[in-house]
Order: C-alpha cells, then structure tokens, then sequence
C-alpha cells in the first residue's frame, strides 16, 4: 500500500491528467447521437491495428526466455486482431443497411 501511495505522489501529473481524460472521455460520448454510436464504435474498432502493430514489436524486442511478455504479447495480438475484424463486421453491416435492395421497385 505505501509503494502504490509513492507511485502515486511521483506520478501525481501523469494520474491528474488520465483522472481528466477520463471525465472528458465520458461527457464527449454521453452527447454523442445514439444514431452515430455504433458506427463510431465500428471505426475506432478498426482503427485499433495499431494495437496488433505495437504487439507484435513488442514481441519481437522480448527475450526469448521472458514468457510472460511472449504470452501477453501474444494475447495483445489475438484480441486486437479480433477487435479490428470485429469493426470491419460492424462498419460493413451498417453500409448494408443503405443499399438500395435489387428486387424491390418504388
């Protein structure tokens, strides 16, 4: 408990501004239109590669016999690239939806 409160006291800048980014985070995408939510989601899922990218240099520079960094590492990759297929999905059946069907005439 005393080396969190240090950790904290050497680091109160650091902790002031992530404390503000994340009520800035919240009242930006609690105004944000319901209507304009998902496709948002959808597009900052995708955008999130460059989570694999960081991955996967970080993989490269670990030693080979440090598992713990091989297995997150690897853990990083495996979500991110589910995070970013997952947006693609998304993005894709929400352009689905304002295509004009072929069958149907006005």
């Amino acid at each position: 408990m005393e080396q969190l409160l240090y950790f904290l006291f050497e680091h109160r800048e650091m902790v002031f501004i992530i404390i503000l980014s994340i009520f800035l985070g919240v009242e930006v995408i609690s105004h944000v239109p319901t209507i304009l939510h998902t496709p948002l989601m959808s597009g900052a899922n995708a955008i999130h590669g460059v989570v694999i990218i960081g991955a996967i240099i970080v993989m490269g520079q670990a030693e080979p016999d440090n598992y713990a960094a091989l297995v997150l590492g690897f853990l990083a990759v495996v979500l991110g690239t589910l995070n970013v297929v997952g947006g693609f999905v998304v993005t894709d059946r929400m352009l689905e939806m304002f295509k004009k069907k072929k069958g149907k005439q006005a």
